[in-house]
This record gives structure tokens, C-alpha cells and sequence, in this order.
């Protein structure tokens, strides 16, 4: 028999990974909402609300499908669920003792660390989607492909909405939504470029 081109014991690793990142960023995103002051920033959070519910869905129906128990735990599931929590309970620190502006900026850093990791999994899942031709990786692909716009979407946002919230904190002019909301960035060089034209939107 073939040898597989992955590590199967490892996909079963990042995916309980990636499930509990999702059901921690639905606690972070909720907290960070309610630390939001811009109304953009809110409702753009609101929207990343809802998608990561789906999200969350999306992986739910792989367990399905690949006959997995959503509710498997592993050390580096553990640790995950810890990370998360600690990102929720910072961002409800900073609402009880930081200025409004400044709590909303930890809530900002705090996504932008959540969505780094989320991120990063759902890259890892597609990669093992185009590796394999087995039924595990025509799973992880239909789930890949439904998901990962809206990942990109979600990070490279995010880091926007924390740049330009800093740089207005710090008393300098800022790009209110970023330039990669205006832009409708959707990718690392698209990131790139619309952080360089900032200055032509002030």
C-alpha cells in the first residue's frame, strides 16, 4: 500500500487544534465586540462573529464526515483552549481597568493573535487537501474552499484596524476604516500594498 504524502496522526492533531480555535474565537470575537468603540470596527466584528460560528460548523461536519469526536482532547487542544480563554479574560481586564480607546486596542491585538493562529490552520489544512487524493483530503478541500477567503479577510483586516487604531492613539493621523477594509484586501500583497498607500488616504 501506498505510504500517504502526511502524517494522518498529525491532520488529526491540527484539525481538534483548529476546531478549538474556532470555538475560542467565538468567545473572543464576543468579547471584543463589546470592547469596541469604532462602529466600523463593530460591525466588521459582528460580521467575523458570524462567520466564525460557521466556521466552526464547517469543521464540525469534517468530524462528521471523517468520523471523528468533536470532543477529543490532546495537549496541544489543551493548549489552545488555555491561549483562547487568556485572550478573553485580557480583553475583559483591560474593559474593567483601561480607557475605552485603550481596551478596544487590546481587544484589536488580541483578535489579530487569535486570527494569526486560526489563520495559519486553515493554510495547513488546505496544504494537506493538495497533497493527498484520498477521501480525508477531498473532505479538508471542499472545507478549505468554503472557508478560506473569509480567513484572509479576517487577519489582514485586523492588522489594519490595530495599526491605524494605534497610530491614532499615539496622536497622529489615521486611516478610519484602514486601507484594507477601503481596499477590500484579500491577500498578503494586497496588505502590503494598501498599508504603502495609506499615506495618499490621509
Amino acid at each position: 500500500m501506498a505510504k500517504k504524502p502526511y502524517d494522518s496522526g498529525a491532520v488529526k492533531e491540527l484539525l481538534l487544534q483548529a476546531l478549538e480555535t474556532e470555538r475560542g474565537g467565538i468567545k473572543i470575537y464576543t468579547a471584543a465586540i463589546a470592547a469596541a468603540v469604532n462602529k466600523d470596527l463593530r460591525k466588521e466584528w459582528q460580521e467575523y462573529l458570524d462567520h466564525t460560528k460557521h466556521h466552526e460548523q464547517v469543521l464540525t461536519n469534517v468530524f462528521a464526515e471523517l468520523g471523528m469526536d468533536t470532543e477529543e482532547t490532546s495537549p496541544g487542544r489543551q493548549v489552545c483552549a488555555h491561549i483562547g480563554a487568556s485572550l478573553v479574560k485580557a480583553i475583559e481586564l483591560a474593559r474593567a481597568e483601561a480607557d475605552p480607546a485603550d481596551a478596544e486596542l487590546v481587544a484589536c491585538e488580541c483578535v489579530v493573535l487569535a486570527e494569526t493562529k486560526d489563520h495559519s490552520n486553515w493554510e495547513l489544512i488546505g496544504k494537506v487537501a493538495e497533497a493527498g487524493k484520498d477521501d480525508v483530503a477531498k473532505v479538508l478541500k471542499a472545507a478549505y474552499e468554503e472557508v478560506e477567503e473569509d480567513e484572509d479577510h479576517h487577519l489582514y483586516h485586523t492588522m489594519g484596524w490595530c495599526r491605524e487604531l494605534w497610530i491614532q492613539r499615539l496622536g497622529m493621523p489615521a486611516v478610519l476604516p484602514p486601507p484594507e477594509e477601503v481596499k477590500q484586501v484579500e491577500t498578503a500583497i494586497g496588505a502590503s500594498r494598501a498599508e504603502q498607500a495609506r499615506e495618499d488616504m490621509l
